[in-house]
């Protein structure tokens, strides 16, 4: 198995070509810059930075959503990207394939810190749910003002009734 989850910044603006022909493919390249999540007592945060890349439909929401310092969770696999340079010296790197790639902080959080990012993720493509709209009408975009918003204790998590650990299926 190869699996890769990591969360982290986008160091610069991701760099998007196309490919030509019949079966032509978009192609982003960006690196994250990803904490490591221990450390030793009296030092500093240590940062890793890893090159990835995304193909298709991902390097399109790349291209269209992601920017220099924007938060992302990805999900993807290790590849080695070996090749021999022009003095004949094998070179190992390797890269990150991106699968899936969501936004990790809100928009509103993201203009906080600087980073600007439109909220929401791509990994696959959306799936239709059956409506009950008439055939042909136009889509209604849902209000977000009338959607109910659970209230949210201090923690920062969603209050639960009294009693719900009854109708839970786990204890």
């Amino acid at each position: 198995m190869n699996k890769v989850i990591m969360m982290g910044r986008l160091t610069r603006d991701p760099e998007v070509r196309y490919g030509q022909g019949d079966q032509s493919s978009t192609v982003a390249r960006f690196s994250l810059a990803v904490d490591r999540r221990f450390r030793r007592q009296g030092e500093e945060n240590q940062t890793d930075f890893f090159n990835c890349t995304a193909f298709g439909r991902q390097a399109e929401f790349v291209e269209k959503y992601l920017k220099q310092g924007t938060k992302i969770l990805l999900t993807g696999r290790i590849q080695n990207d070996n090749y021999t340079n022009r003095e004949g010296q094998k070179v190992y790197s390797v890269q990150i394939i991106a699968e899936e790639i969501e936004f990790a902080e809100s928009k509103n959080a993201s203009q906080g810190s600087g980073a600007g990012n439109y909220g929401g993720g791509y990994s696959a493509p959306a799936q239709s749910y059956p409506s009950s709209a008439p055939a042909g009408a136009p889509f209604q975009q849902p209000d977000p003002a009338s959607a109910a918003v659970p209230a949210n204790g201090p923690d920062g998590f969603m209050n639960l009734p009294d009693g719900i650990d009854e109708e839970l299926p786990f204890n």
